[in-house]
C-alpha cells in the first residue's frame, strides 16, 4: 500500500488549498481509517483530520473544526482535505495516513495506530 499527498503551497493568511492523497496498492475498501496529521518544525506529529471509511464519520483536532473538512472519492481512490481560512499556525509538513483494518473512534487520533504514511506534502501560510 502506498500513499501519495500532494497540493500543498504558499498561501497567505486567510486562504485556502485542497491537499489530496492517493491510495495504491489497495481497493479503497470500507473500513480502515483514513487520517492526516500534520508536523511542524521541532514538534510532533499531530492529529488533523480522519474519515471512519466504516461510517463515514468525520473527527476533527479541535485546532482545525469549522476550518478544514476531509472527503473521499471512491472511485479515485484518493483523500482529501480542505483546509480553509489559513493562518500562520497551521504552516506544517502534512501527511496523510492508513492502515488495513478498522480501529475504534477513540484510537483514530493517534499516529501510533497507522501503518502507513504518504510522503508529507508542505504547507506554508503567510502572516
Amino acid at each position: 500500500v502506498q500513499l501519495q499527498a500532494s497540493g500543498g503551497g504558499l498561501v497567505q493568511a486567510g486562504g485556502s488549498l485542497r491537499l489530496s492523497c492517493a491510495i495504491s496498492g489497495r481497493t479503497f475498501t470500507r473500513g480502515p481509517p483514513m487520517a492526516w496529521f500534520r508536523q511542524a518544525p521541532g514538534m510532533a506529529r499531530d492529529f488533523v483530520a480522519v474519515i471512519d471509511t466504516w461510517t463515514s464519520n468525520t473527527y476533527y483536532a479541535d485546532s482545525v473544526k469549522g476550518r478544514f473538512a476531509i472527503s473521499r472519492d471512491n472511485a479515485k481512490n484518493t483523500v482529501y482535505l480542505e483546509v480553509n481560512n489559513l493562518k500562520p499556525e497551521d504552516t506544517a509538513v502534512y501527511y496523510c495516513a492508513s492502515r488495513d483494518r478498522r480501529i475504534i473512534t477513540s484510537a483514530m487520533n493517534r499516529a501510533g495506530a497507522y501503518e502507513y504514511w504518504g510522503q508529507g506534502t508542505q504547507v506554508t501560510v503567510s502572516s
